[in-house]
């Protein structure tokens, strides 16, 4: 799998197009801001973007998702519960305080356990509640894009609606710190680093 990781919009978003090298099909993780930028990018190594992936409802990690689902014409993906969680009205309110664009209907729902093949790439659906309802982590060895249960040297916060911080805790401890000590850990904001390991990350990450 080929990764290219953009930080984007007003809130630092760690935006991710993956592809496969040997088809150039590919999606796009959390298109938080900047679409312009991502579809530049996208076009120059003439990508076939066939999702749009979120890995959670939130704002700041969806608000590009409607103008480039436009221009490709690429499947939304999300999390079940993030999208029933998002569609409620007093959610809506709540978060329309950012000034952010929210996310179009997503066209294919997942849970865990599900993949999302992109040309000869598999990537696997951690269901990592906590950050919100629905949030996902995606799973391709050695990459596990982690979006914001965990960044590097710290973890997503809960305290927005939606939030627990017993289930974040229980997913990163059950779904990410079960995977292997060398998986590379891709997150969802830079803000301790652009990426780290499953390793790294248990030997020195303060909140376990």
């Amino acid at each position: 799998m080929e990764i290219q990781q953009v930080t984007v919009g007003t809130m630092g978003v760690c935006c991710y197009i993956v592809s496969c090298k040997r088809t150039n099909k590919a999606a796009i993780i959390d298109p938080g801001g900047d679409e312009e930028q991502i579809l530049d990018i996208c076009k120059k190594s003439d990508f076939q973007i066939e999702y749009i992936i979120a890995t959670h409802g939130h704002p700041d990690h969806v608000c590009g998702i409607g103008p480039i689902k436009d221009a490709t014409g690429a499947k939304v993906v999300m999390h079940k519960d993030d999208a029933e969680f998002f569609s409620r009205s007093e959610v809506k309110n709540y978060f329309s305080m950012l000034g952010l664009a929210e996310s179009p209907p997503a066209d294919i729902l997942v849970e865990d356990g599900d993949t999302i093949i992109v040309g000869d790439e598999v990537l696997q659906v951690l269901h990592t509640p906590g950050h919100t309802p629905g949030g996902i982590c995606l799973y391709n060895a050695p990459n596990c894009f982690t979006g914001d249960t965990l960044f590097v040297g710290g973890v997503g916060r809960t305290d927005f609606p939606g939030g627990s911080m017993d289930e974040l805790s229980r997913s990163i401890r059950e779904k990410l710190l079960t995977l292997p000590p060398e998986t590379i850990v891709w997150p969802g904001h830079g803000y301790g680093g652009s990426k780290s390991t499953i390793g790294e990350e248990a030997r020195s990450n303060p909140y376990f």
